[in-house]
């Protein structure tokens, strides 16, 4: 059943629980078309679908906000269809809660057909070889068409690994445009703009990023700029240090990243906010997510396997299908990855649930350690992870 609840401002957001050792909390946020429980993973629905799932067995997992592309919408159907629809939660009947990225991660991932100016950015439809500009008001309007509860601004992106002046300029300009995206901002009252802190890898930058930001009146912030290829150890220092910088009472929101190992870790950095397309990418290669790793249902060791994914998992597809069976039609036959994606967004759900409800009893370091253990059982931790985790007060025991 649907908590969606008549809210005066399009988002609030309440702490129910802080970690009494590490930077992780749990909390509501009250969001137009639905309440989200924090920390939460949202599955990434790019062009209006989430890959291999209806809206109704979504809801039926009780996801409670999945993420659109800007970009991607905008280009295809276009905003005159999404209008005539009365915006993406109608055209794709989707009653619950959405948010919607800017488009500027295209400015890494379709790079070669994309120039950027202080204006916008230049892109090369990869559909037809039309040129199509995206300026920070033009993906505003799109967003205000598409109607999602949180907006993000446009951001200059770069590529984790670019260092040197690019890294400021693109730091500069995503603050220039944050502006931009406010003023051209049509429906304040309905949807949620958040900035993106940027900065590279460049701790000076990204803390002169997040502090020029919170001086912006928004309800929410964005970390961007990271998990695209960058070391473990980068990654989780800038994390750290942009939680640091953030306030305490609004929602903190990570993009792009989605490993089990990730979440866990991020959560106890103060993160309250996650999206990826990992659980449904990798179900489309055959691989379902378990706590102890994933299961790679093409080898061979599963064909007389008649054990399910994970006879702990609740899911429709632990509860009646075997790894033999799906052994026999993982990447052969489309209903494959529809069991596959089922299990997988349920395991990230799950994964959220338990990790709010561990802070909530007060056992979040407990659970932290017993997750560790389950990964790797000959307690050999990483060194990424073990100085993360140090670094907010848990230690795990060899």
């Amino acid at each position: 059943m649907d908590r969606k609840q008549p809210c005066r401002v399009p988002l609030t957001f309440k702490i129910a629980e802080t970690c009494s050792t590490s930077k992780a909390r749990t909390g509501l946020m009250i969001l137009p078309h639905h309440d989200v429980d924090t920390p939460v993973f949202m599955p990434v629905g790019t062009q209006g679908t989430l890959k291999g799932l209806l809206p109704q067995q979504l809801e039926k997992l009780d996801c409670q906000i999945i993420l659109g592309n800007t970009y991607h919408l905008g280009t295809r159907p276009g905003t005159t269809i999404l209008q005539m629809a009365g915006g993406l939660h109608q055209f794709m009947n989707w009653k619950r809660a959405l948010l919607t990225d800017s488009g500027g991660f295209q400015m890494v991932s379709l790079l070669q057909l994309a120039h950027i100016t202080e204006e916008g950015v230049t892109f090369r439809s990869p559909y037809d070889g039309s040129e199509c500009v995206l300026t920070p008001e033009h993906s505003i309007e799109i967003q205000n068409t598409i109607g999602a509860d949180i907006i993000m601004q446009l951001d200059d992106v770069v590529h984790a690994k670019v260092t040197g002046p690019r890294v400021e300029e693109a730091m500069h300009r995503t603050t220039r445009w944050v502006d931009r995206c406010l003023l051209a901002h049509q429906k304040s009252d309905e949807q949620n703009i958040f900035p993106i802190v940027q900065g590279g890898l460049d701790p000076q930058l990204r803390t002169e990023s997040a502090k020029l930001l919170t001086q912006r009146q928004v309800n929410g912030f964005a970390i961007g700029g990271l998990s695209g290829g960058e070391s473990k150890n980068d990654f989780w220092r800038m994390v750290h240090l942009s939680t640091n910088v953030l306030p305490v009472d609004k929602p903190r929101y990570l993009m792009g990243v989605g490993f089990a190992v990730d979440l866990v870790v991020c959560c106890a950095l103060g993160v309250d906010m996650f999206d990826c397309v990992f659980p449904t990418r990798t179900a489309r290669f055959g691989c379902a997510l378990i706590r102890t790793g994933q299961l790679n249902l093409r080898q061979k060791q599963y064909k007389y396997d008649t054990a399910p994914i994970d006879d702990s998992c609740d899911c429709s597809t632990c509860k009646n299908y075997t790894r033999a069976y799906l052994h026999q039609i993982v990447t052969q036959e489309t209903v494959a990855c529809h069991l596959l994606s089922v299990h997988n967004i349920n395991f990230q759900l799950r994964l959220m649930r338990d990790i709010r409800d561990s802070i909530k009893e007060q056992t979040f370091p407990q659970f932290v350690r017993k997750f560790m253990l389950e990964l790797y059982p000959d307690g050999e931790y990483p060194t990424w992870i073990t100085e993360a985790l140090e670094a907010v007060d848990i230690k795990l025991s060899k």
